[in-house]
């Protein structure tokens, strides 16, 4: 009985010396991997890094006005103006109601008013 106590003891540490094993090796490769990772994450950040530094030159206020003036013809870019916004009262929006929409025609969706803009109120008839 005792051999039998003593083989299935033996059978036990030797089972968990596999499973520690095989775990020291799967934490080391997990280790690995993550250092992987984490060089990845270095490289890609100085990448980063890079192309901020070339947005910043990119945009420099000097070479933009050389854009505008070469561009000048074409675009017609000035600088904005006072007279170039207006009430959005004095903007003419269409008052008539559209017919109601009936699937399957094209175009008969009722127009939209911009946000911010009181809507349109039935005018009372009187008789």
């Amino acid at each position: 009985m005792r051999s039998l106590l003593y083989l299935v003891t033996s059978l036990i540490v030797m089972g968990l010396a596999f499973w520690a094993y095989r775990e020291n090796y799967r934490t080391q490769a997990a280790l690995n991997e993550m250092g992987g990772v984490q060089s990845q994450i270095a490289s890609l950040r100085e990448d980063l890094g890079v192309l901020r530094a070339e947005w910043a030159f990119l945009n420099r206020p000097q070479r933009l006005r050389e854009l505008v003036n070469l561009n000048f013809d074409k675009l017609k870019l000035g600088p904005y103006d006072s007279s170039q916004f207006v009430d959005v009262n004095r903007v003419p929006f269409p008052t008539q109601k559209a017919p109601a929409a009936t699937p399957g025609q094209p175009g008969t969706t009722p127009a939209e008013r911009p946000a911010g803009f009181p809507p349109v109120r039935p005018q009372e008839r009187t008789p």
